[in-house]
């Protein structure tokens, strides 16, 4: 059977854990905030704190990133435009250690609709 990409986010979000923007908000002070969207979208505009990794290469460049560097335990929250990269990137972040990543439902397009900060 084939799988579609929408396919493998609902298999993605079935093994992850997802916080709504009220929740993000609330955790901002003490998480660390990934925007796995592309260098171009995160210039338009992110979440105040957000690091930038791109998901297409999340898992080779988060480990020498001094911000994630020996912080697998670290709580993060990760988004990206609607959901689906951050559902797949939350996914691959908690195979490779990093067991306390959880992605924030609706994305950056949930949290700018919502009239949060945008930098």
């Amino acid at each position: 059977m084939k799988l579609t990409p929408m396919d493998l986010v609902a298999q993605a979000k079935q093994n992850i854990v997802e916080i709504d923007v009220d929740s993000t908000k609330k955790s901002l002070e003490t998480s660390l905030v990934l925007d796995v969207r592309e260098p171009a979208e995160y210039a338009v505009g992110h979440l105040p704190g957000a690091f930038n990794i791109p998901r297409g290469v999340l898992e080779f460049k988060i480990g020498s990133h001094p911000d994630f560097q020996d912080k697998q335990d670290a709580h993060i929250i990760v988004y990206c435009q609607t959901g689906g990269r951050s559902a797949l990137a939350t996914e691959a972040l908690n195979k490779i250690g990093f067991s306390n990543a959880v992605s924030m439902a609706g994305g950056f397009k949930a949290w700018a609709e919502s009239g949060n900060e945008v930098v």
